[in-house]
């Protein structure tokens, strides 16, 4: 499978297999086991985002292995990237050297920039059930799949619902990563289309003092704040943004929607909104089940992105199943046409790979929970 791109490459970093059951060779053709790997976040700040998706998928392939009802097993291989763009090219080549059939990933939009150039080269199919920047389905990279909807989706999301909610000013702050930039950019186009006044700021992802950026905020008398960022440094700024007395409404992405923001923001997180193009599995019907599973399972409850990733998986192996040959280039061919309905929803995609369905969700921070709202269609409806 490799070519000789990757034949000269020495070898990757911080990336370990896992057999969940049955045990294959390389191709995994001389005995019917198949690998199916995470590129993701497994380590460093924002290693929770991707344990939550690692989890959802390990289940979907331990259930697989377990049914009886494949004529084949099924290999997990973990391709840690930190969430860093830098560390996106030694995890892809980690996945591939191992000749992976798929790729569940990469997680963040910065590394699935890097990464899905690499596995587009060698026809493997990367499903990314949660990186959102925009522009990942126009770069031509052909076996990209954007598993969640967009940026666009997001951005436009927050403008509705802060117009409803009467804001007429918004500031919007980006921590310069590309997730950040790329939904800050979205978020202040669609602001100014509802009629609100908007004005960007930027504070660097891993700055060591939020009190100036936090002040710059309140300065503005804005009726609210976007944070584009992840939730490492949402909850130390959201402590600054009260210091520096913001009363407007505190509003974040996905990037920001785990309990860790809540752990590191202390009471300040309180009454944040946060936006994500996922569902919370144990407030909806159909993923109660799989809720109860993964807690069972975990020892915790499902994450942001734990549902979607279970249902990418899921979806993968459905695929498989109905091939007569299986290998990365039917696969990808059948996921292409897919109609797969998960448990979170239906899985299609357009000829770029972009995901067809575009629904984005509210939810707030109560005390020491995220609570789930609803669409943000429905919450906006008049």
């Amino acid at each position: 499978m490799l070519n000789k791109r990757f034949m000269k490459i020495a070898a990757p970093l911080a990336v370990g297999a896992l057999v969940l059951t049955g045990c294959g060779n390389d191709s995994g053709s001389a005995d019917g086991t198949y690998k199916i790997a995470f590129q993701g976040p497994l380590s460093g700040e924002n290693v929770q985002l991707g344990v939550n998706m690692e989890n959802g998928i390990k289940l979907a392939i331990d259930e697989a292995n377990a049914s009886g009802d494949y004529e084949f097993k099924l290999e997990y291989f973990a391709a840690d990237d930190m969430g860093l763009p830098d560390k996106a090219t030694s995890a892809a080549q980690a996945a591939l050297s191992e000749e992976v059939l798929a790729v569940v990933g990469p997680a963040f939009s910065g590394p699935a920039d890097t990464a899905a150039e690499y596995y587009a080269d060698e026809g493997v199919p990367a499903v990314s059930s949660s990186a959102t920047r925009a522009d990942l389905t126009t770069k031509g990279y052909g076996s990209f799949l954007r598993a969640v909807p967009n940026d666009s989706a997001q951005g436009a999301g927050m403008a509705k619902y802060l117009a409803s909610e009467g804001a007429k000013s918004v500031v919007v702050v980006d921590d310069k990563t590309d997730y950040g930039v790329g939904l800050a950019d979205v978020a202040i186009a669609e602001l100014k289309k509802a009629g609100v006044k908007a004005q960007r700021q930027s504070t660097p992802q891993k700055t060591p003092d939020y009190s100036a950026a936090a002040k710059r905020v309140a300065n503005t008398k804005a009726d609210a704040m976007i944070y584009a960022g992840y939730y490492e440094d949402a909850g130390p700024f959201a402590k600054k943004l009260d210091e520096a007395g913001f009363d407007g409404i505190k509003m974040s992405g996905d990037g920001t929607n785990d309990a860790q923001f809540i752990k590191l923001a202390g009471g300040s997180a309180d009454g944040w909104k946060l936006t994500c193009p996922c569902t919370d599995p144990n407030e909806e019907d159909a993923t109660k089940a799989f809720a109860e599973k993964y807690e069972k399972e975990f020892k915790r409850a499902p994450g942001t992105y734990s549902a979607e990733s279970y249902d990418v998986t899921k979806m993968i192996i459905s695929e498989m199943a109905e091939l007569d040959e299986i290998n990365s280039d039917t696969l990808l061919k059948a996921l292409k046409k897919t109609k797969y309905k998960g448990l979170t929803k239906e899985f299609s995609f357009d000829d770029k790979g972009e995901f067809r369905n575009q629904t984005v969700y509210m939810y707030e921070v109560n005390g020491k929970k995220i609570e789930y709202e609803g669409s943000i269609d429905d919450l906006t409806k008049g």
